[in-house]
Order: structure tokens, then C-alpha cells, then sequence
């Protein structure tokens, strides 16, 4: 399909208020107006479609926020404010201004340049283009020092006022949505599929069903540690650099997380989907904690470091679902993020296996500082 059809595929009346929308934020330009289709999540009911938009010689990034999609299941939109697929919740996050409160630590947003309520009842952002390279290209160094941005934004800005838009207990409801293949957990067979017994690690299953069984101590604890306003959907593919800056992209998740959090996701997230090798994880992760923690007491942050400690190591519960998953499509094609093309099945399990064989020590040492801050002891542990 050609970047023009990419827009004709839509209907005309699509194409016509693209045209105008791009005249109205980009100025007068001549000649057409070109899409230019961007990876995202395509199963998400939230997400109507994400282009790069060139117009003579200006561009921008056109992002289309919808609940008419036609989608089931948990990537379902949302009407309800606090639920983490609220599907205005980016909308919103850009006219409060906190998709920029993290800017004077080097981690921002791309400049929302319009919002258009459409006559369908979509909503149409036009961004930035932020073109600096990919943080799926980073270096360990570049991620570890957007570990320590990180860090500074969130100890400076620490938890917001509350919005109504916030989504709350992201982590729970994220997690209980992912059923796929749990009922496999204990199933003998399914661990004997050559990609699962050739390439995870000896003693996986028995962590991860024991991190399965221990989920709701994990989720309750999660909760209960220091708040931060956090993305929550930070990982390498939704952050690229802007000069000395990180660039944050999708903030549909955005809301009340804990202190701690969003690095816990950014990290495994490195190694799933394979941007970082699986035998750097252990140092990698070391670093950018340190890292992290470092941007914490650089921005007045005076906090007890056991306690983000905590937060990253029991967010390691958030990956409860992925060892179902594995389980249940050991046997199927393994495509890349958004589904364009295939991935070498045995290298994404191997890595997956050695990140998950990493995260049950994470979910350990959780078992273990808790009991030490006063939380109780986590189920399999007692």
C-alpha cells in the first residue's frame, strides 16, 4: 500500500480532514500530504493509527486516539477514566501539561502541536517529529543515562495532584488481563515443546509458577510503596533521544505508579524485545538502578532507597503473564512487535528465558527486603 493509500484506504472524507488538519497545523505547503504508517500496537482498541505526516517540506507525527475501533478482549477501550485503557487518556495527559513536567530533568514529550476533536468523536494529536536516534539503538551507556533522568524527574516532581484521568492500579489491572496460557503453567507437555525445553533455563518453571502464586502479595505491595506520576509504558521503543534529551512517546497509560516502577518495566522491556542482550541484563540493570537512584538524590529526593529498591524488584510481577504466553505460542510463528515480520523463534525464547530467570531473582530479592520494611511475608515464603 503506498503512504497516499494509506490514507485513501480510510475513506475520502479521512483523507480530505487529514489534508485539512495538516494545512491548518503545518501551514501552507504544496503538493500532497503524505502518511507514512509508524510500528505501534495495532490489537490496541484505543489507537486508530500513528503516521509520520510530510507536507512539502514540514512534518509532524499524526496520532489517532479512537473508542470506534472494532477491537475485543483486553485491548478493549475504555470509557472509564481510571482504567488503564482509557482511550483519551493521552488527550489528557498533553492538556495538562504533565506529558512536559519531566522536561527540565532531559525527559520530555514531543510538543503537542494540535488537538483535533473530530466529527466521528476521535481525537487527532499532531506531534513533534523527533527525529534523534531510536533508544532501540542506544547503547547501555545512553540507557543508563536515561535511567538517571528518569530518576531526577521523578524524585523532583514525585506524585501529582490527582486527575480524573489517572489511570489507578494500572499494574493490577494489567496483569489480571493477560490469561493467556496460564492454565499451562502446570502443564507437563506444553514445558516439553522444543522451544521451551531447549531454550529456558533449568528451574524456570518452578519460580514462575511460584511467582504466579504469589501475585496478589506482589500486587498489593506495589500499591502500598511511595507514589510517583508515572508513564507505564516506558520501554526502548517509545523513547528515542533529542539532542542531550530523552524523547517520551505514548502516554496512554499514564497515571499513578509506584516510585521505581516505570524503571522496572523500562529494563526486562530492553531484553523481551530484544535490544539488549540477555547476558548484559544482570550488569545493565545494576547500573541504571544506580543510575536511577543517583538522579533521585541529585533532585532533593531524601527517601529510603530500600524502597524503590522494593519497587523495581517486585515490579517483576507485571511479567507474570509472559511465561503463559511463551507456553501457549511455543508452536506458532514469532513475529516482531506490531506483527510485520518474523523474529528468529529460538533467540526470542533463549533471551526471554534468560531475562525471566532474571526477574524470578528480582521477585526473591523482594520476597526478602519486604518482611525487613514491615510488609508481610509473601505466601511461599511463610
Amino acid at each position: 500500500m503506498s503512504d497516499t493509500d494509506a490514507v485513501a484506504a480510510e475513506g475520502p472524507e479521512v483523507a480530505d480532514a487529514v489534508h485539512a488538519e495538516a494545512r491548518e497545523v503545518l501551514g501552507p505547503f504544496t503538493g500532497p500530504v503524505v502518511l507514512d504508517p509508524l510500528t505501534h500496537n495495532p490489537k490496541n482498541g484505543v489507537t486508530g493509527g500513528v503516521w509520520n505526516v510530510t507536507a512539502g517540506d514540514r512534518s509532524a507525527v499524526l496520532k489517532v486516539l479512537t473508542r470506534n475501533k472494532d477491537a475485543t478482549g483486553r485491548w478493549a477501550a475504555s470509557d472509564d477514566p481510571r482504567h488503564w485503557n482509557y482511550w483519551r487518556c493521552e488527550a489528557d495527559v498533553y492538556a495538562s501539561g504533565l506529558a512536559q513536567a519531566w522536561a527540565p530533568y532531559g525527559v520530555r514529550a514531543p510538543r503537542l502541536l494540535a488537538r483535533v476533536e473530530r466529527a466521528d468523536g476521535d481525537v487527532a494529536l499532531w506531534l513533534q517529529r523527533v527525529r534523534g536516534e531510536p533508544a532501540t539503538d542506544w547503547s547501555i551507556a545512553r540507557h543508563v543515562e536515561h535511567a538517571r533522568r528518569l530518576g531526577a524527574a521523578q524524585g523532583a516532581v514525585g506524585a501529582t495532584d490527582d486527575e480524573p484521568w489517572f489511570s489507578r492500579r494500572f499494574l493490577r489491572q494489567y496483569v489480571d488481563s493477560n490469561t493467556l496460557g496460564q492454565e499451562l503453567l502446570d502443564d507437563d507437555e506444553a514445558w516439553q515443546q522444543p522451544l521451551v525445553r531447549d531454550h529456558l533455563p533449568d528451574g524456570l518453571r518452578r519460580a514462575m509458577v511460584r511467582l504466579h502464586h504469589d501475585r496478589e502479595w506482589f500486587l498489593d505491595i506495589m500499591e502500598s510503596l511511595p507514589r510517583a506520576f508515572s508513564h507505564l509504558d516506558l520501554w526502548p521503543a517509545n523513547v528515542r533521544a533529542d539532542g542531550p534529551d530523552s524523547a517520551l512517546f505514548d502516554w496512554a497509560f499514564a497515571g499513578d505508579g509506584a516510585l521505581g516502577e516505570d524503571l522496572g518495566n523500562y529494563l526486562p522491556d530492553s531484553v523481551f524485545d530484544l535490544f539488549v542482550p540477555a547476558t548484559r541484563l544482570p550488569e545493565y540493570a545494576a547500573a541504571a538502578y544506580d543510575a536511577y537512584l543517583h538522579g533521585l538524590r541529585q533532585s532533593g529526593w531524601k527517601g529510603d532507597e530500600n524502597l524503590v529498591r522494593l519497587a523495581v524488584c517486585a515490579s517483576a510481577v507485571k511479567y507474570d503473564w509472559m511465561t503463559g504466553l511463551m507456553l501457549a505460542r511455543a508452536g506458532e510463528e514469532q513475529l516482531d512487535y506490531g506483527g510485520g515480520r518474523a523474529v528468529d523463534a529460538q533467540r526470542r525464547y533463549r533471551e526471554r528465558g534468560l531475562t525471566l530467570a532474571f526477574l524470578a531473582e528480582w521477585a526473591d530479592r523482594a520476597r526478602a527486603l519486604a518482611p525487613r520494611l514491615g510488609y508481610p511475608e509473601a505466601p511461599s515464603g511463610r
